[in-house]
């Protein structure tokens, strides 16, 4: 079962449209127009009350780019290099 985090890559504010973007494999830019759309529509204060109640319960996602060590110790990962020198302009 896939559980919902707010996203830390695709975000506005708080990463919960991109969060649910990645759960439903929907664009979270959709998500955003919709909820701006009912935003509108309903009055401001239920959306408004519901994004802050959700930014607090919904856990933020666990960064992609960290590694654990054999040792427990959390470290960021090295970037991957595709082995290529950078171009050089000789000229």
């Amino acid at each position: 079962m896939k559980r919902l985090y707010r996203s830390r890559t695709d975000r506005k504010i708080a990463g919960i449209f991109g969060g649910l973007g990645e759960l439903y494999e929907v664009d979270p830019n959709l998500l955003r127009l919709l909820a701006v759309l009912v935003f509108l529509i309903s009055g401001f204060f239920p959306v408004l009350v519901t994004y802050v109640v959700a930014w607090i319960i919904i856990p933020e996602g666990k960064p992609e780019n960290v590694t654990v060590s054999g040792s427990g110790e959390v470290s960021p990962a090295k970037k991957r290099t595709s082995g290529k020198k950078p171009a050089t302009n000789n000229a």
